[in-house]
C-alpha cells in the first residue's frame, strides 16, 4: 500500500499574494461605499425636495443688478436656518507642483448674499417662487475701491495676468435647514473691466 502526501507548496505560494488581494478588496470597498454614500445623500435630498433657478440674463457689466428667481418646493416639513441668495467669485489658479503634477487651487475672493427670510418652518408640500436682486461689484465707485472688500479684489485682478488665473462667478438660491440644504447655483459672466 502506498500513501500520497499532497504537497504544500501552492498552499505557501497563494498566502504570498493574499495581501496584495486583500489591499484591492479593501480599497474597491472603501469606493463602493464612498459611491452609495454621495448617492443615499443626493436621494435624501431629493426626497426633502428642490430648488430650481432660474435666471433670464447670465452676463453682467459692474455695478449691474443681477436678477432671476427660484421655486422652491419641500417634500417634507423642513426646519429652515434661513433663505439666502449668493454671488460667489472664486479665484481658480491652476500650477505644477513639485513633481510636475497639474494642481488646482480654489480660493473664494467675494461673497455677497441677501437673506431672503429668516429661520421659519417649511411644512410639507410648500411651493413657492420667490425673486431676487443681487448688486454686483461697482469697480467705478470710489467707496468700494477704498473698502477692504475692494482691495482683495483688486489684488485677485492683478494676479489674473498670470493666463493659469481666473475668476469664476456663481449665483446659487440656498434653503439653509437642518439636515441637509435645498440649493441649486448658474455660473454667470461678471465682465468688470478695467479698473487698476
Amino acid at each position: 500500500m502506498q500513501v500520497y502526501l499532497p504537497t504544500l507548496l501552492p498552499i505557501a505560494n497563494k498566502s504570498k499574494t493574499m495581501p496584495d488581494n486583500t489591499l484591492l478588496i479593501v480599497i474597491c470597498s472603501v469606493l463602493v461605499l464612498a459611491l452609495l454614500g454621495v448617492i443615499i445623500y443626493f436621494v435624501l435630498r431629493f426626497m426633502r425636495g428642490s430648488i430650481k433657478l432660474t435666471m433670464p440674463q447670465t452676463s453682467f457689466g459692474a455695478g449691474q443688478m443681477i436678477s432671476g428667481s427660484f421655486d422652491l418646493l419641500t417634500k417634507k416639513a423642513i426646519q429652515g436656518n434661513q433663505l439666502v441668495v449668493t454671488l460667489r467669485g472664486v479665484k481658480v489658479t491652476e500650477y505644477r507642483d513639485n513633481d510636475g503634477d497639474k494642481k488646482t487651487r480654489t480660493d473664494e475672493i467675494y461673497r455677497d448674499q441677501v437673506v431672503l427670510e429668516a429661520a421659519r418652518q417649511y411644512p410639507a408640500g410648500h411651493s413657492v417662487r420667490h425673486d431676487f436682486q443681487i448688486p454686483t461689484p461697482n469697480v467705478q465707485s470710489p467707496e468700494f475701491m477704498n473698502s477692504g472688500l475692494g482691495q482683495t479684489l483688486v489684488s485677485a485682478f492683478r494676479l489674473l495676468s498670470d493666463r493659469r488665473t481666473r475668476i469664476k462667478w456663481k449665483i446659487e438660491a440656498r434653503l439653509d435647514a437642518k439636515g441637509i440644504d435645498l440649493a441649486d447655483s448658474q455660473t454667470v459672466q461678471l465682465n468688470l473691466g478695467q479698473f487698476f
